[in-house]
């Protein structure tokens, strides 16, 4: 369980690569996108709230979806995507990028706040 929580970035990264190639085919392309959008939607063949079957058809439904399409894509394009998506996941990060960019949205708020407060509270 640890390994496939530890691998769902990179089935992520695969995932979105693979729909942004013009190179594959259109039932890939629908079956990775049905999947997605079947993940992320609200409505479920079975409703989340009924205990246990709830989740047990996005368990199901959803990696059936994934194997469906990568066995229509041919295994070479699978293979340099996740080599891609490998070297992506490898670049360095910039902490001080990160800082800054935090910084920049904390004040944005602030001053926001402060604009509500002295425009509103009247």
């Amino acid at each position: 369980m640890t390994q496939l929580l530890k691998a769902l970035p990179d089935l992520v990264r695969l995932i979105a690569r693979l729909v942004g190639d013009p190179t594959l085919p259109r039932a890939a392309k629908i079956a990775l996108a049905a999947a997605m959008v079947y993940l992320a939607s609200p409505i479920d063949l079975i409703p989340d709230f009924v205990p246990v079957l709830g989740y047990l058809d996005d368990l199901i439904l959803v990696p059936l979806g994934i194997w469906f399409a990568l066995r229509l894509i041919p295994p070479e394009i699978v293979a340099e995507h996740r080599a891609s998506a490998e070297a992506a996941q490898n670049r360095p990060t910039s902490t001080m990028a990160a800082v800054a960019i935090v910084t920049v949205w904390v004040l944005l708020a602030l001053s926001v706040g402060w604009f509500a407060y002295k425009h509103f509270s009247q």
